[in-house]
């Protein structure tokens, strides 16, 4: 009897253990003397299930404007805050949230209203709404970059992520 104590006990240990070893979480590496909203690096522990998550593209947001122009989908903040609500909604439909996104690609095109440059502040206002945040902290590694253009004229933006399953 005792004997069946010890291995059960013993078997409990190692579950738990083991469950422990499997629940490693995610390593988000802050940015050296910087607050800069993204990480420098990310890393994802073995046995992780990664997600990738197409890219998003905003809604129209102005009905009345010309079908496909900028003022349908609204500036670069605006389109921001559109795709990552639709990525959102994506992950909450998967069992995932924002805070599991370990990486984001962000294409940007030049806002006419800007020169033809990026609007990287209005992105940031953006973006800074769903990460780096009291309720949401974690921090993706993330690249911006400016592109010639996407598939609908009036698009500035559109996103792609990874996630990983907790």
């Amino acid at each position: 009897m005792t004997t069946m104590r010890i291995c059960a006990a013993t078997l409990v240990a190692g579950l738990f253990l083991s469950g422990n070893a499997m629940a490693e979480d995610v390593v988000r590496h802050k940015n050296p003397n910087s607050d800069f909203p993204i990480a420098q690096a990310v890393e994802v522990p073995a046995g992780k299930t990664t997600v990738y998550v197409s890219g998003a593209v905003p809604s129209v947001v102005d009905e009345k404007a010309e079908k496909g122009s900028f003022a349908a989908y609204g500036d670069t903040r605006t389109q921001t805050e559109s795709v990552l609500k639709s990525i959102e909604k994506t992950l909450e439909g998967l069992g995932l949230k924002m805070g599991d996104v370990v990486k984001m690609q962000v294409f940007l095109v030049g806002d006419p209203a800007q020169g033809g440059k990026m609007d990287f502040a209005g992105f940031m206002d953006g973006y800074t709404k769903f990460f780096g945040t009291k309720e949401q902290p974690n921090l993706p590694a993330r690249s911006v970059m400016q592109v010639a253009g996407l598939v609908a004229p009036g698009w500035l933006v559109e996103i792609e992520v990874t996630a990983v399953r907790p």
